[in-house]
């Protein structure tokens, strides 16, 4: 045999093996992650239920789900295991401390705007453009003209007699 024949069946193998080391290596760190789940941290199961860990055991994983709410679930539903700050922010709504000195974006625009500003700058863009005039719908003199010659083809072709199946101006 030569080379040529054999190289898709190595590039088939050699594919096959990237793709099963890679899902193997994703299996590991997700058992990794399972394993190291202590009580009072923050999970998201696979159905995206948010809860907190409060008992470990082998398989199991006992969550609080709210006030006397406890729920009995298998390690492997466990989808995440997330810090303590994106628990809070998720579950709770608390933002810590993100950036605290950044500007705050108010709801309305008119704040970021000033009058004065506002007035000189249109005048200057108005100015500034020397383009047509834009197209707002007005009618000219020209188009009403236009008009009125299609209204009055269609009002001649509406007065002369329809045909019907039975009448054709065909010879016998």
């Amino acid at each position: 045999m030569s080379p040529v024949t054999l190289l898709p069946f190595i590039v088939l193998i050699g594919a096959m093996f990237l793709m099963t080391r890679s899902a193997k290596k994703k299996q590991q760190q997700a058992a990794a992650m399972r394993n190291d789940m202590q009580p009072g941290s923050g999970v998201r199961t696979i159905g995206g239920m948010y809860a907190t860990v409060k008992e470990v055991n082998e398989d199991t994983v006992l969550l609080d789900a709210g006030p006397g709410v406890d729920l009995l679930f298998a390690k492997n539903s466990i989808g995440a295991v997330l810090t303590d700050d994106e628990y809070n922010r998720i579950v709770h709504g608390i933002e810590h401390d993100l950036k605290s000195d950044s500007d705050v974006v108010p709801d309305d625009a008119s704040s970021l705007t000033e009058s004065a500003e506002t007035d000189d700058s249109v005048d200057d863009a108005a100015a500034a453009s020397d383009d047509k005039a834009v197209d707002l719908g007005k009618k000219d003199a020209t188009d009403e003209v236009q008009e009125k010659d299609a209204d009055a083809e269609q009002a001649e072709a509406a007065e002369e007699p329809k045909k019907t199946d039975g009448d054709s101006d065909a010879k016998k």
